[in-house]
């Protein structure tokens, strides 16, 4: 997958959004594996958007790292600060084909409700 391109509003607004947040996935002593991919994946399949703590001293590899993540799971890069980083996917496209369709309301005696104005 590629990584995505943010506009610059999107991205101040995405800022914002992140402010509150807390990491949801930590990079162990192992860096990054599979493992810790799959779980950014999954992270922001549920959230869309996700922190990302790196435990690394070096800048250069935290660069690195946060530029692999975004393109191995097709993610925005919205920010670093420090060790955390902070990632964007927009959430994907709900199939109407898989949700029920909704049935109409209707009454006891089979009349339909009747809308209420006030």
């Amino acid at each position: 997958m590629a990584e995505l391109t943010l506009e610059k509003e999107l991205r101040l607004r995405l800022r914002a959004q992140a402010h509150g947040l807390d990491p949801v996935v930590l990079l162990g002593a192992a860096g990054l594996t599979d493992a810790v991919v799959a779980e950014v994946d999954r992270a922001l399949t549920a959230h869309s958007l996700i922190k990302v703590r790196i435990p690394l001293d070096d800048r250069s590899e935290r660069e690195a790292i946060f530029a692999n993540i975004a393109d191995r799971v097709g993610a925005a890069r919205v920010q670093a600060i420090g060790k955390l980083i902070v990632l964007y996917r927009p959430p994907p496209p709900e199939d109407e084909s898989e949700a029920p369709p909704k049935q109409e309301r209707t009454r006891r005696d089979g009349h339909e409700r009747r809308k209420r104005h006030r």
